[in-house]
């Protein structure tokens, strides 16, 4: 992700801010020009835009941002719609009945709007179901009742998340129960949006066999597949050919496991890459990092698999110096890198077309 200023008086500020905490000017997000603005009232419940590419155009506040605090999108003076391309996205949230389910409603928010703008970057920017019920994305916020329990996952452009999810404690417990390295909000959104993204660029495409010959057919029955995955669990040589235990349940949640970790991927090394981070190592032997372009546009996949190399030692030796877990759990055998590869070419033949 960018880095991000306040056009008021400097101070860098980010992606979830709302308020500059240097000089209290209103900030909101521009999707169209992805960056944050600085903003002053107008009169009428409008902001005069302070950001010198579009100063003293005027912009409303998203009613999710205005209303409920969950949100920190701007939308045109004019635009028809009340609520930002984002909100437009989310067709159920949480039952609002505790001031738990408004905090888990804000924190799913603000991961949805990670993942916005990182397909918004690769040009990949979901139109709502709303707009078209066939290729259209939406999202539903749901909570368990004693009745029924709420599975999250993806079905038909219709992503569903368990609220609970965004409670550290119980995805805390979930992760170590299915004994996973990672497990965030964020992860999610990536995961399922894969599963949207395989019916958008791979079904029925000159990319369904080359698909197949790196991830399997995936016409094998699902059910029966995932069934076996939890009675006998992976292989016991998954981390050869898999970059998760539960991408080794079927070819479809190897893509999405895939897909999301290949966000996971760009997105960080691109921060990495606005903060101007390099790395001069001691020795000529050691990993380099000279990120030359944005790996969010990068057509270049050994580079990014090299600068990832590179970033990914130094956080982890960062981490474990204080005493913490590595922020990088993971091995990139030949076989997921190369499924990586796959997914970096898909991405970028849909940004060329």
């Amino acid at each position: 992700m960018k880095t991000f200023h306040c056009d008021k008086c400097g101070q860098q500020v980010f992606f979830e801010n709302v308020r500059c905490e240097n000089c209290g000017g209103m900030l909101g997000y521009q999707p169209e020009q992805r960056t944050i603005s600085t903003f002053e009232p107008a009169g009428e419940g409008l902001w005069r835009s302070l950001n010198p590419a579009n100063a003293g155009s005027l912009y409303k506040q998203c009613y999710n941002y205005a209303n409920q605090n969950v949100c920190n999108w701007m939308l045109h003076a004019d635009a028809p719609s009340e609520l930002c391309a984002s909100c437009q996205l989310t067709h159920i949230i949480p039952a609002l009945s505790s001031d738990n389910n408004h905090l888990y409603w804000q924190r799913l928010e603000t991961a949805k709007r990670r993942l916005l703008y990182s397909l918004w970057e690769l040009n990949l920017q979901p139109v709502p179901k709303l707009n078209d019920s066939d290729a259209g994305l939406a999202f539903e916020f749901l909570e368990d009742t004693p009745d029924k329990r709420v599975m999250t996952g993806h079905a038909s452009g219709l992503i569903t998340l368990n609220i609970a999810e965004a409670d550290p404690s119980h995805r805390e417990r979930t992760r170590e129960q299915m004994g996973e390295p990672y497990r965030t909000l964020l992860g999610h959104f990536r995961h399922e949006s894969g599963h949207y993204y395989f019916d958008r660029l791979i079904v029925g495409s000159k990319w369904i066999e080359p698909f197949r010959a790196l991830f399997g057919d995936e016409r094998q029955d699902y059910g029966e597949s995932l069934q076996k995955h939890y009675e006998n669990g992976a292989p016991t040589d998954w981390e050869r050919r898999f970059i998760s235990s539960y991408a080794s349940s079927h070819p479809w949640e190897d893509w999405a496991e895939t897909w999301a970790h290949y966000l996971h991927i760009v997105d960080t090394l691109d921060t990495a890459y606005a903060c101007g981070m390099m790395l001069k190592p001691k020795k000529p032997d050691e990993p380099e990092l000279r990120i030359e372009e944005r790996p969010l546009r990068s057509n270049t996949f050994d580079d990014i698999v090299k600068d990832w190399f590179a970033l990914t030692y130094v956080l982890n030796s960062l981490n474990r110096s204080v005493g913490m877990p590595d922020p990088y759990p993971f091995m990139l055998s030949t076989p997921v890198i190369d499924k990586l590869r796959f997914v970096h070419e898909v991405v970028r033949d849909k940004a060329m077309a």
